[in-house]
Parts: C-alpha cells; sequence; structure tokens
C-alpha cells in the first residue's frame, strides 16, 4: 500500500478592518460598569464590543458562516442576544470569563432574524423573523414559549407591552402596514391596526404614546389606554376625536390616533427607538439625517399648553374670539404639547442604525453606524429649553468619538504582503492601509484614488499602486506619502507583476498595452528627509489586441504570460517579446494567474469559474477543475510548491494541489463576495478580501490533514444540513400544532438517543438476573442503572430541542417513557423540573390516544398524584428559603445599619414611581 500524501492545514486566525457591518442594528453595551464607553456592533458574523474612548476591541462574539441580522442588550446588561441569517439566536453572558461561548443557541425561524427584543426584566425575548413569524423566548428555561403568526410578511419591530395592562401582551409590525397586538396565552391576534398605507418599520414606546415609523416622511403617533370597564369608549372619544377600537371588541386596551409627528429627512423611516428613560425618541430615514423629540413630562406638557393659550389671546382682534379661542384650545393637550422638537445631528454619510442614551444632566449621546463602515457617538443638549442653533457655532450638536481609522470606508479590492511577510497592505476605494500582520492593527493610512492592484517593493520601504485612472502610484510607507503619481497608461491598471531579479515590474492595463519598467533612486530635491527615492522608468511597451486583465513573469526570467479579454492566455519571450504561446480553453475572460516556482506549472482562474493547470513548457492543459459557483477572482501558487490557493464570487477560499489537481481543503470564506487572496513569501500565512468589509488571516498549522477525511467531513456537513425526517414538523391528530422552536439536526440526533437509551435499559432489564457488563454507553455517561442512564440521557438534550425531539418520538416509544416516569420520579427528584417537562408536553401532544387507551388511565392518576406531592414539597421548600432570607437581610440591616442591595432596590422605587406618574398624568388628561 503506498503512502497517502499528507498535508498541513491552514487554520482562522481573526478577521480584521469592520468596524460594524449595515445589515444589523447596534446596541450601547455595559462592560466594567462603565454605561456610554462601550458599543456592541455587527461584524460580519461577529458582535465586535467597541470602546470608543480607547478606540480598540474590548470583546468579540463569534459565529461561523451566517451574517448577524439582529442583535440586543439586555435590560441587565449582561447578557447579549444575536440573531444570525440562518433563523438562529444565540445569547452570551457579558460579565463571564468564558464570554465568547454563547449560554444557549435557538433556531427559531426559517429565514433571518429581523428584530430582538427583551422584556423590562430580561426574562423573556421577543424574535421576529422574515418569515412573518414571531417567538416569544423564555430566556431562563432557554427554550421557546410561544409561536405567534399571522403578518403576511417579514416582522420589522416588536415590543413587550408590560405598561398598561396585565396580561402578557406583545405588539408587533411588518411590511404588510398592519400593527398587531398579541395576547400570549391564548397566542391570538386582539387587536390590529391598519390605518397606515405605507410598511411599517419601526415602533417605539414612551409612556402611554406608540410611534409607528412608516413609508413616508410623518409618523403617525397612538395613545394606549387601559379598557376601563364604565363608558371607557365615550370618554376617549370626548378627549382624542378619532377611534380606531370596535365598540364590541374584546380588547383590554383601547388605541386611538392621535396625530402625526412630520420629519424632515426623506424616505422612509428606517430606525425609531427611545431611550431608557422614555425621555427622548430619535429617527432617521434614508439619508444622513437623525431627528430627535423630547417628550415633555405631564408638568411640562401643561406649562406649555398654558403658554400657547397666551400667545393665542395675545393674537386674537377681539374679546369675543378671545373667548371663542379659548374655549376651543384649552379642551385638551395636543400633541405639539406634549413633544417638542430637538436638534438634528447631519452625518458625513448614510446612516444605517441609531442607538441613543440620556445622562442625568439632560444630555442625549446618539450612537451612529454609517454606511461606510464606521461609528460615530453624537452629543447634544435634550431638554426644553434647548434652542434651535442659528449658526453651527451654536449648535449643541458635538462629535465625542469615531471610529474610522481601524477600516477601510469602502470595499477592499486589493491585498498584499510585505516581502519579510510582517506587513499587510490593502487597497480600497478611497484609501491604502498597512496593517501589522499579527496585532491586526492599522499602521498608516494613505489617501488615494480607486485601487485596483498593489505591490510591495523589494526592501518594503515603497509600494506601488495600480489605479482605476490608469495611474501607477509609488507611496513611501514610512512617511505615509505618495512621493511619485505616474500617469502609466489611459485606462485601469489591472495588473502589478515584479520583475524576478527584482529591478523592475511589469504592468498590464485596459488600454491594451503592457509596459516595463525599471526601478530607478532619483533625488529627492531640497528640503527632503531622503536624499534619494524611488521612481520608475519606462522600458519598453508591448501593444496587444484586446485588454490586459492579468500578468504574470515565470521565475526562470524566461516567460510573460497575459491574461486577455477574449479568453485567451499569451506568453511571449520577456526579453524580446516574441510570441511564444497561446492558452486557449476557457469559455469567459481569464481575471487571474500565477506561474509556479520552478516556472513549470501556470495556473489560470477566469470568469468561467474553472481553473486550468497548464505546463508552461509545451502549453498542454493538464486538467481543467470546476472551481467555484461563480467566477474566480484571485489565485496563487504557495512559494516552493504546486499547490495554490484560489477565491471567488461565491465567497469561499480553498487550496488545491496542481500535481494531483485534488482539493486539500475549503476555508471559512467571506460572506458576499470574495474579491483578492494574498500568500506571505514565506507561506505561513494567508490574507483574503471581500464585499462583506472584511480582511481575513489564515495561517499554516502543523496539523497534518489527510484529503480522504477531509472528504469524508465535507460529506457528512452536508448530510447534516439536511434534515432526516423532512422540514414538517405537525403532528397527524394535532394539525395546528405550532411549536416554539425549529426542528434540527440536533433534535433528530435528540430522538434517536432516547429511542437507543430505551432500547439498552430494555436489554440490561432483561440480563438483570446474570448481572451483565454496564453498555458502553453507560460506562460514557457514569451511570450504572437503567433509571440514572434515561435521565443522564434527557439531561444532556439542549433545552430548545426538547420538545421537538418528543415529538419526534413514535407513540409505542412514548408509552414505554410514560411507563418509567413514576420510577424517574421516585428514584431522581432532584430533576423534577426536566420531569414534569416532558411528562406534561407528552401529555399536551398526545392527550387523544392516550385517554382512548384504557390502561394508561392508572398511570395518568399515580403520574398526577407524584407530579402533584414532589411539585409542592419543591414549592414549600422555596418559600421556606425565601422568607428566611429575606428575614436574615433585614436582621443584617438592623445591625449593620445599612442597606443591602441598595442598586436593585432604588432600581425598583423607580419604576414604581414611573408607574405612578404615569397614572397621575392619565387622570389629569382625562379630567381635562
Amino acid at each position: 500500500m503506498g503512502l497517502t500524501k499528507q498535508y498541513l492545514a491552514y487554520r482562522v486566525i481573526d478577521s480584521f478592518n469592520i468596524i460594524a457591518s449595515g445589515r444589523s442594528n447596534v446596541n450601547f453595551a455595559v462592560v466594567d460598569k462603565s454605561e456610554g464607553r462601550y458599543v456592541a456592533a455587527p461584524a460580519a458574523e461577529n458582535v465586535i464590543i467597541w470602546d470608543l474612548r480607547m478606540g480598540d476591541r474590548k470583546l468579540t462574539l463569534r459565529r461561523e458562516k451566517h451574517e448577524v441580522t439582529a442583535l440586543r442588550v439586555s435590560p441587565d446588561h449582561l447578557h447579549i442576544a444575536v440573531g444570525y441569517a440562518d433563523g438562529v439566536v444565540q445569547i452570551f453572558d457579558l460579565s463571564s470569563r468564558t464570554y465568547y461561548d454563547a449560554i444557549c443557541s435557538l433556531a427559531l425561524h426559517k429565514n433571518a432574524v429581523s428584530v430582538l427584543r427583551y422584556d423590562l426584566h430580561g426574562m423573556r425575548l421577543v424574535s421576529g423573523g422574515l418569515d412573518t413569524e414571531l417567538v416569544v423566548v423564555d430566556v431562563v428555561e432557554q427554550a421557546g414559549r410561544q409561536r405567534l403568526s399571522g403578518h403576511n410578511a417579514a416582522v420589522t419591530d416588536a415590543h413587550f407591552l408590560q405598561r398598561l395592562v396585565d396580561q402578557d401582551v406583545v405588539v408587533s409590525c411588518s411590511k404588510d402596514t398592519q400593527i398587531k397586538f398579541w395576547n400570549l396565552e391564548t397566542q391570538f391576534c386582539f387587536k390590529t391596526i391598519v390605518d397606515n398605507r405605507t410598511e411599517i418599520w419601526a415602533l417605539a414606546f414612551i409612556n402611554d404614546l406608540m410611534v409607528a415609523g412608516a413609508g413616508e416622511s410623518g409618523m403617525n403617533v397612538y395613545r394606549l389606554r387601559k379598557r376601563e370597564a364604565t363608558n371607557g369608549a365615550a370618554l376617549e372619544s370626548a378627549v382624542e376625536g378619532l377611534s380606531i377600537d370596535d365598540e364590541d371588541t374584546i380588547s383590554p386596551l383601547s388605541v386611538s390616533n392621535c396625530g402625526t409627528i412630520q420629519r424632515a429627512g426623506k424616505g422612509r423611516t428606517v430606525n425609531l427607538v427611545a431611550d431608557p428613560n422614555e425621555r427622548v425618541i430619535s429617527c432617521h430615514g434614508t439619508n444622513d439625517l437623525i431627528e430627535s423629540f423630547y417628550i415633555c413630562t405631564a408638568e411640562e406638557a401643561k406649562n406649555r399648553l398654558a403658554k400657547r393659550l397666551k400667545k393665542a389671546r395675545k393674537k386674537a382682534e377681539s374679546a369675543a374670539a378671545s373667548e371663542q379661542d379659548d374655549e376651543q384650545l384649552s379642551k385638551e393637550l395636543s400633541l405639539s404639547d406634549e413633544i417638542k422638537r430637538l436638534e438634528s445631528i447631519k452625518t458625513k454619510q448614510k446612516i444605517k442604525s441609531i442607538d441613543v442614551l440620556l445622562g442625568e444632566n439632560k444630555e442625549l449621546r446618539v450612537l451612529v453606524s454609517l454606511a461606510n463602515n464606521s461609528l460615530c457617538l453624537y452629543s447634544l443638549e435634550a431638554s426644553l429649553k434647548s434652542r434651535k442653533a442659528s449658526t453651527p457655532a451654536d449648535s449643541s450638536v458635538k462629535v465625542l468619538r469615531s471610529l474610522t481609522r481601524l477600516g477601510h470606508q469602502s470595499e477592499v479590492r486589493s491585498v498584499c504582503f510585505s516581502n519579510d511577510s510582517l506587513a499587510i497592505g490593502s487597497g480600497a476605494g478611497d484609501s491604502f492601509k498597512l496593517w501589522d500582520r499579527d496585532a491586526m492593527q492599522c499602521l498608516r493610512t494613505v489617501s488615494t484614488d480607486y485601487v485596483l492592484c498593489s505591490r510591495f517593493v523589494p526592501g518594503d520601504r515603497y509600494v506601488l499602486l495600480g489605479m482605476k485612472s490608469g495611474a501607477l502610484l509609488i507611496v513611501d510607507v514610512g512617511a505615509a506619502d505618495i512621493v511619485e503619481k505616474i500617469p502609466a497608461h489611459e485606462s485601469e491598471l489591472w495588473s502589478i507583476a515584479l520583475l524576478p531579479d527584482q529591478k523592475g515590474c511589469v504592468t498590464g492595463s485596459g488600454d491594451t498595452t503592457l509596459k516595463i519598467w525599471s526601478f530607478e533612486l532619483i533625488d529627492a530635491g531640497e528640503g527632503a528627509a531622503q536624499t534619494k527615492v524611488l521612481s520608475l522608468l519606462h522600458k519598453n511597451t508591448l501593444k496587444l489586441e484586446e485588454t490586459v486583465l492579468c500578468v504574470a513573469i515565470s521565475p526562470d526570467m524566461k516567460y510573460l504570460a497575459v491574461g486577455l479579454l477574449d479568453a485567451t492566455v499569451k506568453v511571449f519571450f520577456l526579453d524580446t517579446f516574441k510570441f511564444y504561446l497561446s492558452l486557449y480553453g476557457h469559455k469567459l475572460p481569464v481575471l487571474c494567474m500565477d506561474i509556479s516556482y520552478d516556472s513549470q506549472l501556470i495556473a489560470t482562474g477566469s470568469a468561467d469559474r474553472n481553473i486550468k493547470i497548464w505546463g508552461l513548457n509545451f502549453g498542454d492543459c493538464h486538467r481543467s477543475i470546476f472551481a467555484h459557483d461563480d467566477s474566480v477572482m484571485s489565485l496563487q501558487f504557495i512559494p516552493k510548491t504546486h499547490m495554490f490557493f484560489s477565491c471567488g464570487k461565491d465567497g469561499k477560499v480553498k487550496q488545491w494541489d496542481g500535481d494531483s489537481f485534488e482539493k486539500i481543503l475549503t476555508l471559512p470564506g467571506h460572506i458576499g463576495e470574495a474579491h483578492c487572496l494574498a500568500v506571505s513569501p514565506n507561506g505561513r500565512y494567508l490574507v483574503s478580501c471581500g464585499s462583506d468589509r472584511t480582511l481575513r488571516m489564515y495561517e499554516r498549522t502543523d496539523e497534518t490533514i489527510v484529503l480522504k477525511d477531509v472528504q469524508e467531513e465535507e460529506r457528512e456537513q452536508l448530510e447534516n444540513e439536511q434534515l432526516a425526517t423532512g422540514e414538517d414538523n405537525t403532528v397527524p391528530l394535532l394539525p395546528g400544532l405550532k411549536l416554539a422552536s425549529r426542528k434540527t439536526v440536533g433534535s433528530e440526533q435528540s430522538a434517536e438517543s432516547i429511542m437507543e437509551c430505551l432500547e439498552i435499559s430494555r436489554q440490561f432489564e432483561l440480563e438483570a438476573e446474570e448481572k451483565p457488563e454496564p453498555h458502553p454507553l453507560m460506562l460514557a455517561l457514569q451511570v450504572k442503572n437503567p433509571t440514572d442512564f434515561l435521565v443522564a440521557t434527557l439531561a444532556r438534550i439542549r433545552s430548545s430541542d426538547m420538545e421537538e425531539a418528543l415529538l419526534l418520538l413514535p407513540f409505542s416509544i412514548v408509552c414505554e417513557l410514560l411507563e418509567r416516569l413514576p420510577t424517574l420520579i421516585n428514584q431522581r427528584p432532584d430533576e423534577l423540573e426536566l420531569l414534569c417537562r416532558v411528562t406534561v408536553f407528552l401529555f399536551k401532544v398526545h392527550m387523544k390516544p392516550i385517554a382512548a387507551s384504557k390502561t394508561m388511565k392508572p398511570l395518568l392518576i399515580k403520574l398526577l398524584g407524584l407530579l402533584k406531592r414532589d411539585v409542592q414539597q419543591l414549592r414549600d421548600v422555596m418559600g421556606y428559603n425565601l422568607h428566611a432570607l429575606s428575614l436574615l437581610q433585614s436582621e443584617v440591616e438592623q445591625r449593620e445599619g445599612v442597606q443591602l442591595f441598595r442598586e436593585a432596590t432604588q432600581t425598583r422605587r423607580k419604576n414604581e414611581k414611573k408607574r405612578r406618574q404615569a397614572t397621575k398624568r392619565r387622570i389629569q388628561i382625562q379630567m381635562a
């Protein structure tokens, strides 16, 4: 048997250059009890906690493959919930040392998660998706509780409504132009508001007001009131005017439209956020304007009303008119009395997301995520006294912090390694940046035009940049300055290749010419820091018939290969420009190519998604490989080997063997397109760039990989993505059953493990007299009897997969499991909560067949008695402990003269005060 060829694996180190991606929202976060300093921002598939004061990363929460589409920090600032493009929601603990490991992972939606929102206490989480459904999650239990279906389009926002009603109510809005109120106990919508003509994109709640941001410039404002038993409708119509409710509705709320807030911004309302203290709402449209509105307290609103009446009286011409005016105006507090427009913030770029925080001294901090991969923190005065600035100097708007230096403002098109492999250069549409490879920090930034290609000059003091305009820039790395701008070509400069003797370079352009340049040191001139600077001397020009897309020079200085727009590669002798070979076979233009270190192989990548490997001696095609699902954008050989890397518009980065023509491995690539890659001269590192604004760094490890193993893993991964039991999770006898979870491979495996466990337990009990050896699975779980084995198997199932796993069990297995439950409850009272959950769910789903079976009735009565007894005992223990702890607390407070849990007590008092003020305000409005 021949030896299997082994390869060394490349692994992801990290991604950098990205500050905030535009698909998700941003949030203020609290780390180390510091508020307003840290922000949580989405970064492709990761979430980065940025320290705005220091301007660097504090924490990174990672997940592979899928982009972050929504995130929300919990009210206690200890947790952060992150929603992804595949419908999964993960919750991370920011206060834990192992913050990078998710506490739980919940598969909730079929498509991307569009909104996440916690309730006031952070105990529940509502998640809305592009699949038109809402799911309410119990954060403590780490499982879905309710699934709400009723919208006809993607859900855009959702809130828990805990301020006015005793029941559990969720309010949601959608692109179907409707606002729905849901009762969580019945899982039904009890009220729908349909007076909007366009899609509703966001909701905000302040006191008893609900603001809805739609696809037009006006934002509708609704007043919510708890429905009273006595003539509530009559009182309401007297106070507000237009009522949306039906007379015979069963709704516990009355909702009335009380006006519109007109925005100055253009386009639809993209975001609408309220600060945690419920004093300010901020919104923005599709342009660069952020508008903020101050919501007055009841007393402030009354004072504004009085001032308005006073002004109206002064304007009146006659006493009769004045009386009439007074009569008309004193009827009600208008929306203009309750809401005051604050100063607007004008940003430099299009806005993607905002978050607001109101300080104690009425300073409003607005966090803005911009479309050009940057974060800004603005400050402005938020009070009734704040005036509109007549000049920019009088404005209270200040930029406190901005994160822009850590990433390109546009997509990165080109990457290159320095000759010592210690630095990375990246060129984008607006600048060229130099990065430290180890720290992944930006060292230098040079403002330029659109960069298409880049190369370090030998010695690493200068970089050559090929521009979209056709110019060739020489950049001094140390000074971060452009030394010379050479008008090299008339059209796009697509490719630069260095001569192997390190004395010059070759450039290829869209003007159908290829030029050879030699490096020259010239006098820098007077006053310059250096005496000599680099320049290029034009030596030769090769005129071709088609646009030149890429060039490569063989390391033996013999051949010059040129990729043309007519899908051919022409090979010339470098010294004479005499034609040597034409490599044809690609159906679309060749976008990239590279020649191996020994000048034996040339690999070409094309827009036809194929990579072809050719022999350079005779121009014979060794192999054509279908490499990517879209155009191959870049490829490069690893130095001193025949292995090479390629990347394509499908976002994937792959490693290939040029001798055996096999794929070695597929690396976790970009979300979207991959534009360019570069292999370090020592072959140890790889960097790639793509449309997701990230630069991804990979490192060669000492781990050996065998091709067959990798192929087997990829096959298994593909199989795992497809569910064995199909996507449908309906139960024949319960057609309307909608679980708040989604069937996953994990739930299928959990159902299999339960069935296997019961089979092993049955076998073990049959052979009990012979004292058999425990099964290997029992030994692995360190259990000795079937009871503990079954409990351990159930306990190992993820809480979010439990219901789906039990749903997949056949009825015969369900009966067997129910028969074993009394024994489990008696022997393992420590797992009572788990066993209760299993019992209740199985009875709920299989109630009809269980009720029809006569043998199951005694078992049902027995289970009911056991569970009642044990749950009562557990409640007694908890009640005893709770009151004992409160007694100890009061004793310590009396003895020490201090107040325990001061912060929690103050927070509770603040909430109670807010509730009292809201009640008082409602009474005042009704009296008015």
